[in-house]
């Protein structure tokens, strides 16, 4: 009984520490999303707020890009391809810096919103994103449904987004444009609770054996997932409810 009682406490003791763990591991997802959306919101506003700046990538009066603004707008999507190819590769300080120079990057691809539309509505709707987003995490993260299911749908989804908003940059339809912001915050807002589920699940998975380097690089990643669903949401409820200037 007391050898029986003693395996009791130690597992209890065990599930405690990885509870704590986990806890610790996610503020670290969230602090380091953060950090990374705060520096693309400084950085899109630096430049967008200077006709200087702003004209190095586009017209600061039409916003047509010139070829400079081509290659940051594409340049984000191609960085979370090297990033992920690349990840085994960077130590977990390494995948963090590459994070912050990615967050920058995408700063200077969504710096045209703060001449397109008003500073009210870019404040509005990002309280409304940040609202749902915290939402559909914590949605995320309590459920006990298995969300996994949802991953390849959603993320074929993406690829239609991606090739639709490709189409659309000669067609300049709005009424594509409308489909694909309807659809595109209707995918990145299960893609909130998908991945936040998989965080959580990636970092039980891998509790036991308490890596410290793997735990690192497993948060840049986890807040890279979350940091797009954000971003994405965004800039997707921009486009529906932003008051142009």
């Amino acid at each position: 009984m007391a050898q029986f009682d003693t395996v009791r406490a130690q597992t209890g003791a065990r599930a405690a520490q990885i509870d704590e763990g986990l806890r610790a591991h996610m503020n670290k997802v969230y602090a380091t999303m953060s950090v990374g959306t705060l520096l693309t919101f400084l950085v899109a506003w630096a430049v967008g707020s200077s006709p200087e700046l702003l004209g190095i990538f586009r017209d600061p009066v039409t916003l047509k890009m010139n070829i400079l603004g081509w290659v940051v707008m594409f340049a984000p999507l191609i960085m979370v391809f090297a990033f992920g190819a690349a990840i085994n590769r960077l130590t977990a300080a390494g995948a963090q810096l590459f994070f912050y120079a990615f967050a920058a990057v995408m700063g200077l691809s969504m710096a045209w919103i703060f001449v397109a539309f008003t500073g009210m509505s870019i404040a509005q709707v990002f309280l409304v994103t940040s609202i749902a987003f915290a939402g559909l995490s914590l949605v995320g993260y309590t459920t006990k449904k298995d969300l996994s299911a949802m991953g390849s749908f959603l993320i074929m989804g993406v690829i239609g987004l991606i090739v639709a908003s490709l189409i659309n940059i000669w067609l300049q339809s709005p009424a594509i444009m409308f489909a694909v912001s309807i659809l595109g915050v209707l995918i990145f807002a299960g893609l909130t609770a998908y991945d936040t589920q998989k965080i959580k699940n990636d970092y039980l998975a891998h509790a036991h054996a308490m890596d410290s380097e793997w735990l690192g690089k497993a948060a840049i990643m986890g807040a890279l997932s979350l940091y797009l669903d954000f971003i994405n949401m965004f800039m997707f409820l921009l486009q529906l409810f932003g008051n142009r200037e």
